[in-house]
């Protein structure tokens, strides 16, 4: 990016202007301990110094993610609650797994919708909207769950590349710790975004700025294209 302060003093101006013209006070936003979320909180602060509100939802999750939101929040002198979804999350099990086998991918999705259904209510309490940090190479492929992390009112980085996503966190000031950490959605142990889309994020971005990939990344990243579609569009409607 040419002139990044220009563009992160642009996104929190579309944000305040998105927020106000739907009536509402301020944002919401789960903040993970990953790089996207440091980001969106940094741009909302800036965009809602009073009126940003980041929630640590843990859900079975590493400690050390806690402990990278809160350096965040302390960084970005973020007001932060913590809600845990532990018991929410083991009734469910319970529940449904008499029915159904359990897999961790199936799972995983249940955690992400649980923080949707969070961020609503205390959007909903405040007079707030929903934040989502999904940057444009997730987007792309549908690498998120859908009504889970895609569940939100307005995406601010919808439209940068991960490698755009590192250049944001440095002019922001968002901690070396976690610009450094690997990239993961935290729903199982061990999961990382790359070993999960089997592609790197580097390979990933050349593809959607450059179309520079070979041909067996190419057909990776198309068939990851065409088999998400169904998430970045609203439910269809029969027509009359």
């Amino acid at each position: 990016m040419n002139d990044i302060d220009k563009e992160c003093r642009q996104i929190s101006d579309w944000i305040k202007d998105t927020v106000v013209s739907a009536n509402a006070s301020g944002v919401v936003l789960g903040l993970s301990g990953g790089i996207d979320s440091a980001v969106a909180a940094a741009l909302c602060k800036n965009a809602f110094p009073d009126n940003t509100l980041c929630l640590i939802m843990p859900c079975y999750s590493d400690s050390k993610d806690e402990e990278h939101a809160r350096l965040i929040a302390k960084k970005l002198d973020l007001e932060v609650k913590k809600i845990d979804l532990n018991p929410i999350y083991d009734s469910f099990r319970i529940e449904v797994g008499t029915i159904l086998a359990e897999s961790k991918e199936l799972l995983g999705n249940v955690k992400s919708r649980l923080r949707m259904i969070t961020l609503y209510y205390f959007a909903a309490s405040y007079n707030y909207l929903v934040i989502g940090p999904t940057n444009k190479s997730e987007f792309t492929i549908g690498y998120f769950t859908k009504h889970g992390d895609s569940g939100v009112d307005i995406m601010p980085i919808a439209d940068y590349i991960k490698e755009e996503v590192f250049e944001l966190a440095k002019f922001l000031g968002i901690p070396e710790e976690i610009i450094n950490k690997i990239p993961t959605a935290g729903l199982w142990e061990g999961q990382t975004d790359e070993k999960e889309m089997n592609i790197t994020y580097k390979q990933l971005d050349n593809h959607i700025v450059y179309d520079d990939s070979d041909l067996d990344i190419r057909k990776k990243i198309d068939s990851m294209v065409f088999k998400s579609e169904h998430k970045r569009k609203f439910p269809r409607i029969y027509k009359r």
